[in-house]
């Protein structure tokens, strides 16, 4: 079904940048890039997927089903998206908020070209109708520069200099009369845990997507870096979290719970990390998600199979260090991939404890339908393998509305402070704050 050809470029990190500036030809594309971060289940260096031959969209009714139908009777490599509304249709929830930016609810495509780029090899995979393109391609790639208008980092330069103006879609007063009345609930006893987000905005605002998401990417450097394009939509990503991931019988999830800023001195940088790690609020908050993520895995797992491999580690990214935890269960082979999707979506961590009470209480208090914020994107493999991330730290950009737009959140227990969530999720949007105003 598929022409594969290893391709072995002088320079992989020049070749990865002229192939995403190549892909932005086409309508339909995936990116995903771990920056070189070596995880114990790490695949692939980083995956370009274009130009859909075949693709499934839809709205939530069903969405899993269809999904299931799509991803069995194409067989092959598929990419593309789960948004966070998905959960209407696991739960009998309801999404009614604002929603600036009218992305379809689920989105993967079959991609005819597939770029799989593994230490220094390069493994070209085409449906074999456009084999005969890969020679012409690969020679357009390595010319990529010389055919757009590029800057020095090989990114293609924006034509806007108007300044963005950045709005809160709840102000700070609100926000903490909200984490109050998310506190009440807690102390009611309806959760114990909920992920409670805000969102900033832009309204009649053009900008550079491949030179936006390349900005985010240079200051951040995730592990699950992401630039998605379908039409007018795209995804700018610097999310530093694994969702969910298939590797045989092995499923493994890497919640992220418990963030601390960075410093540029290093003893005081050390010292922010080790509190993080000793945080008892911050603790509590990992664990419960991880007792949530046990859960969700227990329904699909054999027997005994649900384990705990790493619990409340602390991660040092470049722009805020992560307390992340990793739970593991092992499936029967002929496990479903959208069974085990639809027994933990939406992820504990972007919802709450309990998940569905969390779900219903986020609806109530926050004001923007999340939409792919706090969603997931990935791929399948043809053998059933699959691979999600978390969609956070992310810009989202509707072209067509001139809309940009990114959230951001943090996890309310019973202790948390109104104003040190609130300075959390300031700590978070940084990067994005940054990108957009340079």
């Amino acid at each position: 079904m598929r022409t594969q050809r290893n391709f072995y470029p002088k320079s992989i990190s020049d070749f990865k940048q002229q192939l995403l500036v190549w892909a932005q030809q086409y309508d339909d594309v995936v990116w995903l890039d771990s920056n070189n971060h070596k995880g114990n289940y790490n695949s692939y260096d980083a995956v370009l997927a274009v130009d859909a031959f075949t693709s499934l969209k839809t709205d939530y009714f069903d969405a899993f089903n269809k999904l299931n139908d799509y991803q069995s009777t194409t067989n092959d490599w598929i990419f593309g998206y789960l948004t966070y509304d998905l959960k209407n249709t696991v739960e009998d929830l309801k999404s009614t908020n604002f929603d600036g930016l009218y992305f379809p609810d689920l989105y993967f495509f079959q991609p005819k070209k597939l770029f799989l780029i593994k230490d220094e090899t390069v493994e070209v995979q085409y449906l074999r109708m456009v084999y005969d393109e890969i020679e012409e391609d690969l020679e357009r790639i390595e010319n990529s520069n010389k055919m757009f208008a590029v800057t020095s980092s090989g990114v293609e330069k924006s034509q806007s200099n108007e300044p963005i103006k950045i709005k809160l879609r709840i102000t700070k007063d609100d926000y903490f009369k909200k984490v109050e009345e998310m506190r009440a609930h807690i102390h009611r006893g309806d959760i114990y845990e909920a992920n409670f987000c805000q969102e900033f905005y832009a309204e009649n605002t053009v900008i550079q997507p491949l030179e936006t998401f390349q900005k985010l990417n240079d200051i951040s450097r995730p592990p699950f870096a992401t630039f998605l394009k379908l039409d007018d939509n795209y995804l700018l990503s610097a999310s530093p979290e694994r969702y969910l991931k298939k590797e045989g019988q092995k499923v493994i999830s890497q919640p992220i719970k418990g963030t601390a800023k960075r410093s540029k001195n290093k003893e005081e940088d050390q010292q922010l990390a080790y509190d993080l790690s000793q945080d008892e609020k911050e603790r509590s908050e990992n664990i419960m998600i991880v007792d949530l993520v046990r859960n969700d895995l227990s329904q699909t797992a054999t027997k005994g199979s649900v384990k705990v491999e790493e619990l409340c580690k602390v991660y040092s990214f470049l722009q805020v260090h992560q307390m992340i935890s990793t739970v593991v269960s092992k499936v029967e082979e002929n496990t479903s991939a959208s069974e085990l999707i639809q027994t933990t979506f939406p992820m504990g961590s972007m919802t709450g404890a309990p998940k569905i009470s969390a779900m219903q209480i986020i609806e109530k208090l926050e004001e923007t339908k999340r939409g792919l914020y706090s969603g997931s994107v990935g791929y399948f493999t043809p053998e059933g393998n699959f691979d999600f991330n978390v969609i956070i730290r992310s810009i989202l950009y509707n072209a067509s509305k001139k809309y940009v737009s990114y959230s951001v959140g943090s996890a309310i227990t019973a202790k948390s402070s109104p104003l040190k969530e609130y300075e959390e999720c300031l700590i978070k949007a940084k990067a994005m704050r940054e990108v957009l105003e340079s």
